[in-house]
């Protein structure tokens, strides 16, 4: 009886370990905001390019959020890729808060290597693994913030923002102009961002 006893307790307590433990993340663990930020300043892994604003997926008046963009580009001229493939759920996702999960919806639908999703989604920098090509609103924020933010190129730059199965978004850095471009027919500049 006191051998099942402390058979029992033994496989109990191997159960309540197992549970309890947690898969280790890629990612450090995320900073606390400070209690001032600016568009601009180096923070997690790149610069902040935009604070969230009431309305934005993700806002909060008590804790500041936004986007923060890569230092620097991460390719001068890849394509969106699988043109003639609509990509469920990213066409028309262009607001603040969706980039995340178009570039998931993208990578998860369009398996071409090189792609700007992909190079955003695979991205490893600064010790963050969440980086994605961001939407088209977001993308425009970088636009709007590309002095503070810095080293943007007067070329085009990829959102996530599918237009149709042929064409998705792209924004001109040297004009802010957002036009739709050939999805597979276009090389454009690639910039990722994540959120904090």
């Amino acid at each position: 009886m006191k051998a099942n006893r402390t058979l029992i307790l033994n496989a109990l307590l191997i159960v309540v370990l197992l549970v309890s433990c947690k898969k280790e993340e890629n990612n450090p663990p995320p900073t606390p905001p400070p209690t001032t930020i600016a568009i601009g300043e180096s923070y997690q892994g790149g610069k902040i390019a935009y604070i969230l604003q009431a309305g934005d997926i993700g806002y909060d008046a008590n804790v500041p959020h936004g986007l923060i963009a890569a230092p620097s580009d991460q390719s001068t001229g890849a394509s969106w890729g699988c043109k003639g493939t609509l990509i469920q759920g990213v066409n028309w996702n262009n607001a603040i808060g969706t980039g995340s999960q178009n570039t998931f919806e993208i990578m998860v639908l369009c398996s071409t290597i090189g792609i700007a999703a992909r190079l955003c989604g695979d991205l490893e920098l600064g010790g963050y693994s969440d980086w994605y090509l961001p939407s088209k609103d977001e993308l425009n924020q970088l636009y709007i913030n590309r002095v503070a933010i810095g080293t943007f190129s007067d070329v085009n730059y990829w959102s996530s923002t599918e237009y149709d199965s042929d064409l998705a978004w792209s924004q001109g850095f040297p004009n802010g102009i957002q036009s739709k471009y050939q999805k597979s027919n276009y090389a454009h500049n690639v910039r990722a961002v994540r959120s904090f």
